[in-house]
């Protein structure tokens, strides 16, 4: 795959993903803040109003605003584009690594983007579980995150498969 084609498809996997996270973001903002938590599906799927001054299940939150803004704008947005470099340097990622590593990228942006619009927090809205037995409270940011993440580990399982297995 070409370093344009790889630029090509950080593009769009960028904008998709960002797009999507803001405009979620917004709507959350005008439409949950000032209302109860929601439930769907007998209690499955929730929405809920909240602003994480932290990073993953609000680590970090109580740090003081100067160390959160290091960590988590500063240092966070040196990782995103260092990944964005390792991406368009090396030839030998699949086009399935650019977009898994490219997931994590934008969700890092979409949320990047929100610490530097909402005063260093991040809007979350969704929760999932049963019971007791929930998640965190994330956004859509956190879920291209994850399903980038995800991705990559089924990818390197895969391959790491297919070395061992004789075909």
């Amino acid at each position: 795959m070409t370093r344009f084609r790889r630029a090509v498809l950080i593009t769009i996997v960028l904008l998709a993903c960002i797009g999507c996270d803001q405009i979620t973001k917004v709507a959350a903002r005008n439409h949950l803040a000032s209302s109860q938590p929601m439930s769907y599906l007998g209690g499955v799927f929730c929405l809920q109003y909240t602003e994480n001054a932290g990073g993953f299940l609000s680590i970090g939150s109580r740090l003081p605003p100067g160390a959160r803004f290091w960590m988590f704008t500063i240092l966070m947005g040196s990782a995103l584009a260092g990944i964005v470099v390792v991406i368009l340097v090396h030839g030998s990622l699949s086009p399935a690594d650019v977009i898994g590593l490219s997931l994590i990228v934008a969700g890092g942006v979409g949320n990047l983007t929100d610490r530097m619009l909402n005063d260093g927090a991040v809007i979350d809205f969704m929760n999932i579980g049963i019971g007791s037995f929930r998640t965190g409270i994330f956004n859509f940011a956190d879920v291209a995150m994850m399903v980038g993440a995800g991705m990559l580990l089924f990818l390197r399982f895969q391959r790491r498969r297919r070395r061992f297995i004789p075909s």
